[in-house]
Protein backbone atom coordinates (compact mmCIF):
# COMPACT_ATOMS: atom_id res chain seq x y z
CA UNK A 1 0.00 0.00 0.00
CA UNK A 2 1.06 3.58 -0.60
CA UNK A 3 0.45 6.85 1.21
CA UNK A 4 1.53 10.48 1.18
CA UNK A 5 4.02 11.20 3.95
CA UNK A 6 6.20 14.12 4.99
CA UNK A 7 9.23 14.25 7.28
CA UNK A 8 9.81 18.00 7.34
CA UNK A 9 7.52 21.00 7.16
CA UNK A 10 7.44 23.35 4.20
CA UNK A 11 5.82 23.78 0.80
CA UNK A 12 3.96 21.13 -1.18
CA UNK A 13 7.25 19.61 -2.33
CA UNK A 14 7.90 18.12 1.14
CA UNK A 15 5.19 15.50 0.50
CA UNK A 16 6.33 12.12 -0.86
CA UNK A 17 4.47 9.06 -2.20
CA UNK A 18 5.76 6.14 -0.12
CA UNK A 19 5.21 2.44 0.50
CA UNK A 20 3.59 1.79 3.89
CA UNK A 21 2.77 -1.32 5.89
CA UNK A 22 -0.81 -1.80 7.06
CA UNK A 23 -1.17 -4.56 9.62
CA UNK A 24 -4.24 -6.22 11.08
CA UNK A 25 -6.63 -3.87 12.91
CA UNK A 26 -6.19 -3.75 16.67
CA UNK A 27 -8.88 -3.70 19.35
CA UNK A 28 -11.57 -1.17 18.51
CA UNK A 29 -10.19 -0.67 14.99
CA UNK A 30 -11.21 -1.56 11.45
CA UNK A 31 -9.08 -1.75 8.32
CA UNK A 32 -10.46 0.49 5.57
CA UNK A 33 -9.70 0.44 1.85
CA UNK A 34 -10.08 4.07 0.94
CA UNK A 35 -11.87 5.05 -2.26
CA UNK A 36 -11.75 8.86 -2.09
CA UNK A 37 -9.90 11.37 0.09
CA UNK A 38 -10.95 14.95 0.87
CA UNK A 39 -8.58 17.88 0.35
CA UNK A 40 -8.90 20.59 3.00
CA UNK A 41 -7.08 23.80 3.80
CA UNK A 42 -6.16 22.47 7.22
CA UNK A 43 -3.97 19.92 5.41
CA UNK A 44 -1.73 22.78 4.26
CA UNK A 45 -1.46 24.02 7.85
CA UNK A 46 -0.21 20.61 9.00
CA UNK A 47 2.19 20.36 6.07
CA UNK A 48 3.59 23.89 6.54
CA UNK A 49 3.97 23.59 10.31
CA UNK A 50 1.38 26.25 11.16
CA UNK A 51 -0.44 23.51 13.07
CA UNK A 52 2.47 21.32 14.27
CA UNK A 53 2.23 17.52 14.21
CA UNK A 54 4.84 14.96 15.23
CA UNK A 55 7.11 14.08 12.30
CA UNK A 56 7.36 12.02 10.18
CA UNK A 57 3.63 12.00 9.55
CA UNK A 58 0.85 11.22 7.19
CA UNK A 59 -1.54 13.93 6.04
CA UNK A 60 -5.27 14.47 5.71
CA UNK A 61 -8.30 14.12 8.01
CA UNK A 62 -11.14 13.10 5.71
CA UNK A 63 -11.94 10.15 3.44
CA UNK A 64 -14.47 7.53 2.42
CA UNK A 65 -13.97 3.83 1.87
CA UNK A 66 -14.99 0.26 2.56
CA UNK A 67 -14.37 -1.79 5.70
CA UNK A 68 -12.17 -4.78 4.85
CA UNK A 69 -11.44 -6.27 8.28
CA UNK A 70 -12.80 -5.73 11.78
CA UNK A 71 -10.62 -5.90 14.86
CA UNK A 72 -11.53 -7.24 18.30
CA UNK A 73 -14.22 -5.48 20.38
CA UNK A 74 -15.82 -3.74 17.40
CA UNK A 75 -19.58 -3.72 17.09
CA UNK A 76 -21.76 -1.98 14.54
CA UNK A 77 -19.39 -2.37 11.60
CA UNK A 78 -18.57 -5.37 9.42
CA UNK A 79 -16.60 -6.07 6.24
CA UNK A 80 -18.25 -4.50 3.21
CA UNK A 81 -19.73 -1.52 5.06
CA UNK A 82 -19.23 1.84 3.37
CA UNK A 83 -17.92 4.46 5.77
CA UNK A 84 -16.59 7.99 5.90
CA UNK A 85 -14.85 10.19 8.46
CA UNK A 86 -13.87 13.83 8.79
CA UNK A 87 -12.05 14.24 12.10
CA UNK A 88 -9.01 12.08 11.49
CA UNK A 89 -6.80 10.70 12.89
CA UNK A 90 -4.34 12.39 10.56
CA UNK A 91 -3.14 10.22 7.68
CA UNK A 92 -6.11 10.12 5.29
CA UNK A 93 -3.87 10.49 2.22
CA UNK A 94 -3.51 6.71 1.97
CA UNK A 95 -4.81 3.78 -0.03
CA UNK A 96 -5.53 1.74 3.10
CA UNK A 97 -5.34 2.31 6.85
CA UNK A 98 -6.56 1.14 10.24
CA UNK A 99 -9.00 3.48 11.96
CA UNK A 100 -10.87 3.71 15.29
CA UNK A 101 -14.34 2.29 14.63
CA UNK A 102 -16.06 4.75 16.98
CA UNK A 103 -15.00 7.72 14.83
CA UNK A 104 -16.45 6.38 11.57
CA UNK A 105 -19.86 7.06 10.05
CA UNK A 106 -21.76 4.52 7.94
CA UNK A 107 -22.90 5.86 4.59
CA UNK A 108 -26.36 5.45 3.07
CA UNK A 109 -26.68 4.35 -0.56
CA UNK A 110 -27.88 7.84 -1.50
CA UNK A 111 -24.42 9.37 -0.89
CA UNK A 112 -21.51 8.45 -3.17
CA UNK A 113 -17.96 7.88 -1.97
CA UNK A 114 -16.68 11.03 -3.67
CA UNK A 115 -19.46 13.11 -2.16
CA UNK A 116 -18.78 11.65 1.28
CA UNK A 117 -15.03 12.23 1.02
CA UNK A 118 -15.67 15.84 0.12
CA UNK A 119 -18.32 16.61 2.71
CA UNK A 120 -17.44 15.16 6.09
CA UNK A 121 -14.88 17.62 7.47
CA UNK A 122 -16.30 20.66 5.68
CA UNK A 123 -19.93 19.68 6.22
CA UNK A 124 -19.53 18.90 9.91
CA UNK A 125 -17.68 22.21 10.26
CA UNK A 126 -20.70 23.95 8.73
CA UNK A 127 -23.05 22.09 11.05
CA UNK A 128 -21.35 23.26 14.24
CA UNK A 129 -20.92 26.80 12.89
CA UNK A 130 -24.61 27.19 12.03
CA UNK A 131 -26.24 25.13 14.78
CA UNK A 132 -23.90 25.46 17.76
CA UNK A 133 -21.38 28.33 17.61
CA UNK A 134 -24.14 30.71 16.50
CA UNK A 135 -27.61 29.26 16.08
CA UNK A 136 -28.82 30.74 12.80
CA UNK A 137 -32.55 31.47 12.81
CA UNK A 138 -35.06 32.25 10.05
CA UNK A 139 -34.77 35.91 9.12
CA UNK A 140 -31.10 36.30 10.13
CA UNK A 141 -28.77 38.01 7.66
CA UNK A 142 -25.28 36.54 7.88
CA UNK A 143 -21.91 37.31 6.25
CA UNK A 144 -19.70 34.53 4.90
CA UNK A 145 -16.17 35.05 3.57
CA UNK A 146 -14.75 32.74 0.88
CA UNK A 147 -18.26 31.87 -0.20
CA UNK A 148 -17.06 29.89 -3.24
CA UNK A 149 -14.74 27.67 -1.20
CA UNK A 150 -15.45 24.16 0.04
CA UNK A 151 -16.93 25.24 3.37
CA UNK A 152 -18.54 28.30 1.82
CA UNK A 153 -20.62 26.44 -0.76
CA UNK A 154 -22.00 24.11 1.89
CA UNK A 155 -22.59 26.81 4.50
CA UNK A 156 -24.48 29.11 2.13
CA UNK A 157 -26.86 26.32 1.06
CA UNK A 158 -27.46 25.14 4.62
CA UNK A 159 -28.01 28.67 5.93
CA UNK A 160 -30.45 29.36 3.11
CA UNK A 161 -32.35 26.17 4.02
CA UNK A 162 -32.60 27.50 7.59
CA UNK A 163 -34.30 30.65 6.31
CA UNK A 164 -31.32 33.02 6.54
CA UNK A 165 -30.28 35.68 4.05
CA UNK A 166 -26.67 35.00 3.04
CA UNK A 167 -24.14 37.65 2.04
CA UNK A 168 -21.00 36.06 0.57
CA UNK A 169 -17.62 37.51 -0.38
CA UNK A 170 -15.45 36.16 -3.22
CA UNK A 171 -12.44 37.32 -5.22
CA UNK A 172 -13.50 37.02 -8.87
CA UNK A 173 -16.49 37.33 -11.18
CA UNK A 174 -16.38 33.58 -11.85
CA UNK A 175 -16.68 32.91 -8.13
CA UNK A 176 -19.55 35.41 -7.88
CA UNK A 177 -21.62 33.19 -10.17
CA UNK A 178 -20.66 30.05 -8.25
CA UNK A 179 -21.56 31.53 -4.87
CA UNK A 180 -24.88 32.85 -6.15
CA UNK A 181 -25.75 29.44 -7.60
CA UNK A 182 -25.21 27.80 -4.21
CA UNK A 183 -27.40 29.88 -1.93
CA UNK A 184 -25.90 33.35 -1.57
CA UNK A 185 -28.54 36.08 -1.84
CA UNK A 186 -25.91 38.80 -2.20
CA UNK A 187 -22.33 38.29 -3.44
CA UNK A 188 -19.56 40.85 -2.98
CA UNK A 189 -16.45 40.71 -5.19
CA UNK A 190 -13.96 42.12 -2.69
CA UNK A 191 -11.36 42.70 -5.41
CA UNK A 192 -13.47 45.53 -6.88
CA UNK A 193 -16.03 46.33 -4.15
CA UNK A 194 -15.88 47.67 -0.60
CA UNK A 195 -17.12 44.81 1.56
CA UNK A 196 -18.04 46.92 4.59
CA UNK A 197 -19.94 49.52 2.53
CA UNK A 198 -21.88 46.85 0.66
CA UNK A 199 -22.83 44.98 3.85
CA UNK A 200 -24.00 48.19 5.49
CA UNK A 201 -26.03 49.01 2.38
CA UNK A 202 -27.63 45.56 2.25
CA UNK A 203 -28.53 45.65 5.95
CA UNK A 204 -29.79 49.22 6.00
CA UNK A 205 -26.78 50.32 8.02
CA UNK A 206 -27.38 47.83 10.84
CA UNK A 207 -24.66 45.27 10.13
CA UNK A 208 -24.98 41.53 10.63
CA UNK A 209 -25.29 39.48 13.84
CA UNK A 210 -22.58 37.01 12.80
CA UNK A 211 -19.63 36.84 10.39
CA UNK A 212 -18.20 33.45 9.40
CA UNK A 213 -14.56 34.08 8.54
CA UNK A 214 -12.27 31.29 7.34
CA UNK A 215 -9.81 33.73 5.75
CA UNK A 216 -8.14 35.12 8.87
CA UNK A 217 -5.65 37.97 8.87
CA UNK A 218 -6.73 39.70 5.64
CA UNK A 219 -10.40 39.99 6.55
CA UNK A 220 -10.24 40.60 10.31
CA UNK A 221 -10.96 44.34 10.34
CA UNK A 222 -13.63 44.17 7.65
CA UNK A 223 -15.34 41.37 9.56
CA UNK A 224 -15.46 43.44 12.74
CA UNK A 225 -16.75 46.48 10.86
CA UNK A 226 -19.59 44.47 9.32
CA UNK A 227 -21.01 43.39 12.69
CA UNK A 228 -23.92 45.03 14.44
CA UNK A 229 -23.51 45.90 18.14
CA UNK A 230 -22.98 42.75 20.24
CA UNK A 231 -22.39 40.76 17.04
CA UNK A 232 -20.18 37.67 16.85
CA UNK A 233 -17.12 37.14 14.68
CA UNK A 234 -16.57 33.41 14.14
CA UNK A 235 -12.96 33.11 12.97
CA UNK A 236 -12.57 29.47 11.97
CA UNK A 237 -9.70 29.46 9.46
CA UNK A 238 -6.45 31.08 8.36
CA UNK A 239 -6.39 30.97 4.54
CA UNK A 240 -4.63 34.37 4.40
CA UNK A 241 -2.56 33.75 7.52
CA UNK A 242 -3.40 33.59 11.22
CA UNK A 243 -4.70 36.47 13.33
CA UNK A 244 -1.74 36.92 15.67
CA UNK A 245 -2.91 39.86 17.73
CA UNK A 246 -6.21 41.53 18.46
CA UNK A 247 -6.61 44.68 20.55
CA UNK A 248 -9.57 43.85 22.77
CA UNK A 249 -10.32 47.55 22.97
CA UNK A 250 -11.52 47.34 19.37
CA UNK A 251 -14.34 45.05 20.44
CA UNK A 252 -15.51 47.68 22.90
CA UNK A 253 -15.15 50.57 20.47
CA UNK A 254 -17.01 48.79 17.68
CA UNK A 255 -20.06 47.87 19.75
CA UNK A 256 -19.31 45.32 22.52
CA UNK A 257 -18.46 42.65 19.95
CA UNK A 258 -17.70 38.97 20.53
CA UNK A 259 -14.98 36.88 18.86
CA UNK A 260 -14.55 33.11 18.95
CA UNK A 261 -12.00 30.76 17.39
CA UNK A 262 -13.72 27.34 17.29
CA UNK A 263 -12.53 23.99 15.92
CA UNK A 264 -14.36 20.95 14.62
CA UNK A 265 -12.34 18.70 16.92
CA UNK A 266 -13.76 20.43 20.01
CA UNK A 267 -17.33 20.30 18.75
CA UNK A 268 -17.04 16.57 17.94
CA UNK A 269 -14.82 15.54 20.85
CA UNK A 270 -17.29 13.00 22.23
CA UNK A 271 -18.68 10.10 20.21
CA UNK A 272 -22.20 11.39 20.90
CA UNK A 273 -21.38 14.84 19.50
CA UNK A 274 -19.76 13.26 16.45
CA UNK A 275 -22.76 11.01 15.77
CA UNK A 276 -25.21 13.90 16.09
CA UNK A 277 -23.16 16.19 13.88
CA UNK A 278 -22.59 13.57 11.19
CA UNK A 279 -26.24 12.49 11.21
CA UNK A 280 -27.45 16.06 10.67
CA UNK A 281 -25.03 16.48 7.78
CA UNK A 282 -26.06 13.23 6.13
CA UNK A 283 -29.73 14.17 6.47
CA UNK A 284 -29.17 17.56 4.81
CA UNK A 285 -27.22 16.08 1.89
CA UNK A 286 -29.49 13.06 1.39
CA UNK A 287 -32.52 15.37 1.37
CA UNK A 288 -31.05 17.41 -1.48
CA UNK A 289 -31.14 20.65 0.54
CA UNK A 290 -27.34 20.75 0.46
CA UNK A 291 -25.44 19.60 -2.62
CA UNK A 292 -21.72 18.82 -2.57
CA UNK A 293 -20.16 19.90 -5.88
CA UNK A 294 -16.93 17.95 -6.50
CA UNK A 295 -15.23 20.40 -8.85
CA UNK A 296 -11.67 19.04 -8.90
CA UNK A 297 -10.25 15.52 -8.88
CA UNK A 298 -6.59 14.53 -8.61
CA UNK A 299 -4.84 11.21 -8.26
CA UNK A 300 -3.76 10.81 -4.64
CA UNK A 301 -0.19 10.49 -5.90
CA UNK A 302 -0.56 14.04 -7.34
CA UNK A 303 -1.21 15.61 -3.93
CA UNK A 304 1.69 18.02 -4.44
CA UNK A 305 -0.05 19.64 -7.41
CA UNK A 306 -3.39 19.61 -5.59
CA UNK A 307 -1.86 21.60 -2.72
CA UNK A 308 -0.25 24.06 -5.13
CA UNK A 309 -3.56 24.68 -6.84
CA UNK A 310 -5.43 25.02 -3.53
CA UNK A 311 -2.99 27.56 -2.12
CA UNK A 312 -2.97 29.51 -5.40
CA UNK A 313 -6.78 29.78 -5.24
CA UNK A 314 -7.17 27.85 -8.49
CA UNK A 315 -9.84 25.59 -6.98
CA UNK A 316 -13.51 26.15 -6.21
CA UNK A 317 -15.71 24.13 -3.89
CA UNK A 318 -14.74 20.57 -3.10
CA UNK A 319 -11.64 18.71 -4.26
CA UNK A 320 -11.06 14.97 -3.85
CA UNK A 321 -7.95 12.84 -4.20
CA UNK A 322 -8.46 9.41 -5.72
CA UNK A 323 -6.31 6.51 -4.50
Amino acid sequence: MKAIRFSQTGGPEVMTWEDVEVGAPGPGEVRVRQTAVGLNYIDTYHRSGLYPVPLPSGLGLEAAGVVEEVGPAVSGLRPGDRIAYGTGPIGAYAQMRNLPANRLTKLPAAISDETAAGMMLKGMTVRYLLRATYKVMPGDTILLHAAAGGVGLILSQWARALGATVIGTVGSDEKVATARAHGCDHVINYSVEDTVARVRDITGGKGVPVVYDGVGHATLMASLDCLRPRGLLVSFGNASGPVKALDLGLLSAKGSLYVTRPTLMTYTATDEDLRETAADLIDMVASGKVKIPVNQRYALSDAVQAHRDLEARRTMGTTVLLP
